[in-house]
């Protein structure tokens, strides 16, 4: 429900109640209060998008530098990927691992039987916090640094009943990124999420994660864990980052990698109880694509992975595709309107109708069912990029730049259900300059620009719009009434609140305004045009409509 509305006021004339209303939201911008609610003046613009994937650094002035540059764009969090516990074999140990000139998988576990060999490398030194065991060691190297962890193949603790053990050989350099980013993050008041352990994928069926080690791997995220414990307990560490991902979908084919997030959240569960996680499914609505989904499909898949959460504050945060080309970004009446240059590159020339299912409002929408409920909360991962053509190159990637109109888009077409925007990915997408300068440069020029997400036409003729940067200005609306006859009007954009979104349950940077369009109707499933104008003088770059 809107903040204030016209008829809880008098029952007053069109003209005389926008006047009444106009001096009483003017009021209120003043006094910081309308008819006892918290509206508030407008702060200063902050872009929707609150949070970004990054490559950390082993170095503290490099990582306390790029989270400062986030946070000047109005980003609270950062994420990075995790890697992957490797099957190797003794011979592929690196052979600077040695312990009295021995290779050190080898003198760790004299005496006893080894069953399997693995490697990890994730940029950081474990070293002797990560020791627990008699048989655990860690090695210097020049600026290397392994870890040995010999961890019993079948038991818990120390100690196998059968005497067979895995040897996870850890190599990283005399630095931790883990621990400066949770460092840089405690420093500037953000939030960290470090990537967690993931499998290698299998031979046979290459998207899925091999479980065949599964016994080893539930250990050694436990001893990852441990190990974060250790050395990262600080306030910017929010939480662990899946680094498995999957498509939104509910087919069993992807029950592994929903095991894979049921164990390793309930590792976080008992040994970092106090921290979240953020699991990052995509959406693939081609028409013509083989792993294509419904909404009703995605409603369920959301919901099943949230099942995974085993008590830890779980994030979904859905890709939503239009990096890849594999979704859109597009109204009801705009099915007819041919895709842009970038999906084409994709799924070549076509209606926007004729080449996705649905637009992506509707699957946000679908999701925002589907984990009502569950206890997980639904974000959004906004692609920062956009499929690579002649005319957008970025850097050496397989990707390409994108417009800041085309990332307001995408952040319209989430709708209310995401409470927050994060982003793939900071660098490069944000950062690499090539057809147009970078995208965090461009984000700042137009931080002040207006993102229209939803919007509510009652049947008095008020218009709530909600979204970001909307306070001031004026709304201009396109309508058809009840009896087919079409108006466009603007008028005063009035009862602005800065705390709709925190009101509402809703994205805490959510914002609304209303347009008092006078007695008027709306057709029953006729659409509607919103523009929004705000007292900056910036329009919204992003064409906005929705339907009765």
């Amino acid at each position: 429900m809107p903040t204030f509305r016209a008829e809880t006021l008098l029952p007053a004339p069109p003209r005389v109640r926008l006047l009444l209303i106009s001096v009483l939201a003017a009021f209120a911008l003043l006094t910081g209060s309308l008819n006892g609610s918290a509206a508030h003046a407008a702060t200063a613009p902050v872009y929707p998008i609150s949070g970004y994937f990054i490559y950390g650094s082993t170095s503290d002035a490099t990582n306390t530098k790029k989270l400062t540059d986030i946070k000047s764009v109005g980003g609270d969090t950062v994420i990075t990927f995790g890697s992957l516990l490797k099957p190797a074999t003794l011979s592929s140990i690196p052979a600077a691992c040695v312990i009295s000139g021995i290779n050190c998988a080898k003198a760790a576990t004299t005496g006893v039987t080894v069953n399997r060999y693995f490697t990890y490398s994730d940029g950081s030194t474990w070293g002797s916090p990560a020791l627990l065991c008699a048989r655990d060691k860690t090695v210097t190297s020049g600026s290397t640094v392994y870890t040995i962890l010999v961890l019993p193949a079948e038991g818990s603790g120390c100690t196998s009943p059968s005497g067979k053990y895995d040897v996870v050989v850890i190599n990283g350099t005399t630095s931790s990124i883990s621990v400066s980013l949770g460092k840089a993050a405690t420093s500037l008041g953000m939030k960290y999420y470090a990537g967690l352990p993931a499998p290698v994928k299998r031979t046979d069926v290459t998207y899925l994660p091999d479980l065949s080690y599964q016994t080893t791997f539930t250990k050694f995220t436990e001893r990852f864990l441990q190990y974060q414990d250790k050395v990262n307990e600080v306030p910017g560490l929010a939480g662990f980052y899946h680094h498995t991902e999957m498509p939104l979908s509910d087919s069993f084919t992807w029950d592994p990698v929903l095991a894979l997030y049921d164990l390793q959240n309930a590792a976080i569960a008992k040994f970092m109880p106090t921290r979240g996680a953020i699991v990052s499914p995509y959406i693939d609505t081609r028409k013509t694509a083989g792993a294509r989904v419904t909404t009703d499909q995605v409603r369920q898949a959301v919901s099943n992975i949230a099942e995974t959460a085993n008590g830890v504050s779980l994030a979904i945060a859905v890709q939503d595709g239009m990096g890849t080309g594999k979704a859109g970004a597009f109204f009801g009446n705009e099915s007819t309107t041919g895709v842009d240059q970038y999906a084409a590159s994709v799924v070549g020339s076509g209606s926007w109708g004729s080449k996705y299912l649905a637009p992506n409002r509707d699957y946000f929408q679908a999701m925002a069912d589907g984990i009502e409920g569950t206890g997980a909360e639904l974000w959004a991962n906004i692609e920062g990029m956009a499929p690579a053509t002649s005319q957008n190159p970025c850097d050496n990637s397989l990707r390409g730049q994108t417009t800041k109109a085309r990332v307001d888009r995408q952040l319209q077409q989430l709708g209310n259900a995401p409470v927050k925007a994060i982003s793939f990915m900071w660098d490069p997408y944000y950062t690499c300059t090539g057809t147009w300068a970078p995208l965090v440069e461009r984000s700042k020029a137009a931080s002040s620009t207006p993102v229209i997400t939803d919007s509510i036409f009652y049947g008095n003729g008020d218009v709530l719009v909600t979204g970001y940067n909307l306070s001031g200005g004026s709304i201009s609306v396109k309508w058809t009434d009840v009896y087919g006859g079409t108006y466009e009007k603007t008028v005063a954009a009035v009862g602005f609140n800065a705390s709709y979104g925190v009101q509402h349950g809703l994205n805490p940077r959510l914002e609304s305004v209303t347009a008092i369009l006078g007695s008027t109707s709306l057709g029953s499933g006729k659409y509607y045009m919103v523009n929004v104008t705000n007292g900056a003088g910036a329009k919204n770059d992003a064409f906005y409509s929705d339907r009765g």
